[in-house]
């Protein structure tokens, strides 16, 4: 058991900070709000970098319904939420979220301040191509601000995990299948990508990012553990 008390970047309020698991990207919550390690962590990088955050138009993808994903929805009036839909037209809302495929978005051109999203990127077919798209959406001076998981083992090269056949069957190359979970779709979202310590130079070359990578070990915040990485990528002018 771990036990620690601190300050919530999500609810902005003194809080206790307990895990019953040595897992604690998954198992560490904030006893006010129940956010996770990855949600405090871009959080305090948001709250660091943008304190406007609440006068910003705002694209997330791929939100569940806690942490600071709720906390954007309920408190930032030009904020928008999408998932991906595969068996439904692109662009349309189905409920409260925008139907996009991040490797081909809908959404015209620099009409976004910020693009959060979190444990998306390691789940996406061709990142190139979407970290395109993010900044084709983005505003000058805009940024992108996410989360996934950087293996710290590897320190160069991206492994490739699973790729779209021409036919439109997944093919899975050198690891064997691997799920996380989704917040819409039971089954899970299958892992893709395993992203190694180069990923920073590799984002910029995908796009032209200025890329910057915190890392934790925060008792204060509830910020410790594995992947508690956070990325932002920046669009110059």
């Amino acid at each position: 058991m771990y036990s620690h008390d601190g300050f919530c970047p999500c609810c902005e309020k003194a809080v206790t900070f307990t895990a019953a698991e040595d897992w604690y990207r998954d198992h560490l919550i904030c006893s006010n709000c129940n956010c996770l390690v990855r949600e405090r962590a871009l959080a305090l990088v948001l709250n660091e970098l943008f304190p406007n955050w609440r006068t910003l138009r705002i694209h997330e993808s791929s939100p569940a319904d806690r942490g600071i994903s709720k906390k954007l929805r309920l408190q930032a009036p030009r904020y928008l939420a999408s998932h991906f839909f595969p068996d439904r037209k692109l662009g349309e809302f189905i409920g409260d979220f925008r139907n996009e495929n991040l490797e081909q978005q809908t959404f015209f051109d620099e009409i976004f301040d910020l693009v959060i999203s979190l444990d998306v990127m390691e789940h996406v077919f061709e990142p190139k191509k979407v970290y395109q798209e993010i900044y084709r959406t983005l505003r000058k001076n805009g940024h992108y601000i996410h989360t996934f998981p950087i293996r710290k083992w590897q320190v160069e090269s991206t492994v490739q995990r699973a790729k779209l056949g021409q036919n439109g069957v997944v093919e899975h190359l050198v690891l064997p299948a691997e799920y996380h979970g989704n917040p819409i779709d039971s089954s899970g979202s299958l892992v893709t990508h395993d992203y190694g310590y180069d990923i920073a130079q590799q984002i910029a070359e995908w796009a032209p990012f200025d890329v910057r990578i915190s890392r934790f070990w925060d008792h204060h915040h509830g910020i410790i553990g594995e992947y508690s990485e956070v990325i932002d990528c920046r669009k110059g002018q």
